[in-house]
Parts: C-alpha cells; sequence; structure tokens
C-alpha cells in the first residue's frame, strides 16, 4: 500500500492490524445480562445499540466493563495479520484509531511486538464519541501533530471509511 505520499498513516486495529479473538455474539449475551439485572429490556438490540443505549441507561460502566473484559482476553489471544508489517517499515507517525477500547488495543499491539512502532492510540473510550464520528481519528491525528489533510486512515470496515470522509482524511480500505 502507497502511503509514503502522507505525513501519517492512522491504522484501524481489529481486522486490519490483528485479528482480535472475541466471540462478539458471545459479548452481546453478556451485555443482555447486564441490562437483564437492571431490569431493562434489551429485546431486538444489537451490541452496537446496547452500547449506545447503555448511558440513557445508566449502565454504561457495567456495559463498558463488560465489553472491555472480552476485548482485553481477545486482544492477548489475537492473531497478527500481514498488513502489521507496514508498521515496522514505517517513515512518517503512526496512529491506531479503533472502535475496542484503549487498553485491548495496547495489549494487542504490545502482543504482537508493534507497541514500539505506534505514536497514538485512541480506543472507543478515550473520546467522548465513537467512529463513525471524526472525533476518535482528529484526537488521533493531533496526538501525532499531523493536519487531517496530510493523513491517511486505513481499515477494513464502511465505518472507518465513513470515519475518514467525515474528518477530511483519504481513506484506505483494506
Amino acid at each position: 500500500m502507497a502511503t509514503s505520499e502522507y505525513e501519517a498513516v492512522v491504522y484501524d486495529l481489529d481486522g486490519t492490524l490483528v485479528g482480535l479473538a472475541v466471540d462478539w455474539a458471545t459479548v452481546a449475551t453478556d451485555v443482555i445480562e447486564v441490562y437483564d439485572e437492571a431490569g431493562i429490556d434489551a429485546t431486538g438490540a444489537d451490541l452496537w445499540d446496547l452500547m449506545v443505549r447503555a448511558e440513557r441507561h445508566g449502565i454504561s460502566e457495567a456495559v463498558e466493563s463488560t465489553i472491555s473484559r472480552h476485548e482485553h482476553a481477545g486482544a492477548r489471544n489475537s492473531r497478527r495479520l500481514a498488513l502489521a508489517d507496514e508498521l515496522l517499515d514505517r517513515s512518517v507517525p503512526v496512529g491506531v484509531c479503533s472502535l475496542n477500547c484503549e487498553r485491548a488495543c495496547h495489549l494487542a499491539l504490545d502482543t504482537h511486538g508493534l507497541a514500539s512502532a505506534v505514536d497514538a492510540v485512541v480506543g472507543r473510550d478515550s473520546v467522548e464519541t465513537h467512529k463513525p464520528d471524526p472525533e476518535p481519528l482528529l484526537a488521533t491525528l493531533s496526538e501525532l501533530g499531523v493536519d487531517p489533510s496530510e493523513a491517511v486512515f486505513v481499515g477494513d470496515s464502511p465505518r472507518d471509511g465513513t470515519t475518514a470522509e467525515r474528518a477530511g482524511v483519504d481513506f484506505r480500505f483494506v
């Protein structure tokens, strides 16, 4: 991937640099249990909806803790993807901007010997909003000291592409 024309490269984590070993259906089931324990009906909601609605119901800490626990374990048992090798040959600042919690990002990078190749990490709990809002990507670029017009975001999902577009950052789909 030609990223040499940019002043910085920001990567999504899961599905881009590593594959977290997380069974998202189990995570959703565990989050639904948090809702059940609080006496809140979660029928028909997917995991993303449950995360978003948690604050409104006053259970966001419990939901975040439940999801993060799975992500931490999944990060430790993740598999390194081929694109991660780019980080070791970098010539510009590198960031990670992820919907995973920041600690899971650090664990995955540490697990695969990539932590020293990354200059900034922003997870879903690092800022107030989540992708596809541009705030997480803009916060990553701010930590890197790079203007959005001088960077590229590399990701594996339409949400990543929307995030890049909203932030005014070029995007590369993997």
